[in-house]
């Protein structure tokens, strides 16, 4: 349950930094001073990486798990659909 926490937290963490750095982009325009703007592309690299990494942890330790009707491991036990024909 903890993982999904911290997914939840670094993905919002990410979406504030986008913010952030849109907000620095049209407030900073041509100023050539201003690293605002770079700090917050840095920060956002820094918690999408931490939020792959969360994810890639969760799925190889067995807390997150595939729900997608799709997935064959998951429908492995049932019998296959029929089409009819």
């Amino acid at each position: 349950m903890a993982i999904k926490i911290i997914i939840v937290l670094l993905f919002i963490g990410v979406l504030l930094s986008l913010s952030s750095g849109l907000y620095f982009l049209l407030k900073d325009f041509g100023s050539k001073e201003s690293d605002r703007l770079r700090m917050a592309l840095g920060i956002r690299i820094v918690l999408a990486a931490a939020l792959l990494g969360a994810v890639y942890y969760g799925f190889t330790s067995g807390e997150l798990r595939s729900q997608a009707p799709w997935d064959k491991r998951l429908h492995s036990g049932q019998a296959p659909v029929q089409d009819g024909n």
